[in-house]
């Protein structure tokens, strides 16, 4: 646990607990209206907090050689998680243009 400093390991896990908590309002902002695009975000953002949480335990466990295997399933994780960020804002687009193309003025309204 001696790898990082205490304010280190305090931007670690501070860094961590507020992922989490983004994750959860973006589900609940998406549970609330409906919106399954931003629950789609949600989900896509457990793979970096996966990454995070390997990262964490491989300090924790002062860089053990026999552990270097969550060093590759942390850079996977980042991987994975941002081409799921992308996919996932990809869809939140589509979504608003389609709300946005349902909710625009007919030629008889204007």
């Amino acid at each position: 646990m001696h790898a990082l400093s205490l304010p280190t390991w305090i931007i670690h896990i501070s860094s961590v607990i507020e992922w989490a908590l983004a994750i959860w309002l973006i589900a609940t902002y998406a549970q609330l209206n409906h919106n399954k695009a931003w629950l789609g975000l949600s989900f896509a953002m457990l793979p970096a907090l996966v990454s995070a949480l390997c990262a964490c335990t491989w300090h924790f466990f002062d860089n053990a050689t026999s552990l270097e295997w969550l060093v590759i399933l942390q850079a996977a994780m980042t991987l994975v998680g941002n081409i799921a960020l992308a996919i996932a804002g990809y869809f939140i687009w589509r979504y608003a243009q389609q709300n946005q193309q349902n909710n625009a003025p007919t030629a008889q309204e204007k």
